[in-house]
């Protein structure tokens, strides 16, 4: 059985929305590029036609890509709010008393810079399934800490 990859429904729709650009957009625009430096004559040493193809050959790659972790996903749908689950935004505090918000999703739309925290990471994990109130141990690599859950939506 293939892996499925995990996603939120906004991750979903933002790969949707990049494979009908590519799709719809770019791929055309490749294209026409292609036409145009075929026209310039020799091929052998047309740096515009390799260009073009090279753009092709990316794009074609891109949009296979897209298409296979459309088409493999599970939509995370996030229905029980008291629980943390994919597509949770959480808020805990740390034991000196500060306190973080992040948004649990699928590895494919994890950017830590952004607070969005994948629920493979050991964080993402350790608080699955956990609810407001609760006190989790969270283990990394500089040693373990607890976190405490105070809201979920």
């Amino acid at each position: 059985m293939k892996e499925k990859i995990m996603l939120t429904a906004e991750g979903y729709l933002e790969l949707e929305t990049e494979l009908n650009e590519l799709k719809t957009v770019t791929r055309p625009q490749i294209i026409k590029e292609l036409k145009e430096a075929r026209a310039q004559g020799d091929l052998s040493e047309n740096s515009d036609y390799d260009a073009a193809r090279d753009a092709q050959a990316k794009l074609e790659g891109r949009i296979k890509e897209l298409e296979y972790k459309l088409e493999h996903c599970i939509i995370a749908e996030n229905t029980a709010k008291d629980i943390v689950n994919v597509g949770s935004t959480v808020t805990i505090s740390y034991d000196d008393g500060d306190e973080d918000t992040f948004k649990i999703v699928g590895s494919l739309e994890a950017d830590p810079l952004d607070n969005r925290i994948s629920n493979e990471s050991p964080f993402g994990r350790a608080i699955l399934g956990s609810k407001v109130g609760q006190k989790i141990e969270v283990e990394s690599p500089n040693g373990s800490y607890f976190v405490e859950i105070k809201a979920i939506a």
